[in-house]
């Protein structure tokens, strides 16, 4: 479980565009999204540096918690 901290996402459309970065590195990852805590759970067998990448690249760079 790869759990990160993105303190961008703020609404349902950061969130959709999130699980899309996500989901560039890994199509079957299952991701939950807290937009209160501006957290995002990964289960994923993904790098977590390539998710992180993927994310910054879409504009909501994170941090590991």
């Amino acid at each position: 479980m790869l759990k990160m901290n993105v303190p961008d996402m703020t609404c349902g459309h950061c969130a959709g565009m999130v699980t899309k970065a996500v989901q560039s590195v890994d199509a079957a990852a299952r991701i939950d999204i807290d937009l209160k805590a501006q957290t995002v759970s990964i289960e994923t067998a993904a790098d977590a540096a390539k998710v992180a990448q993927a994310l910054d690249a879409a504009g909501y760079p994170a941090q590991a918690v």
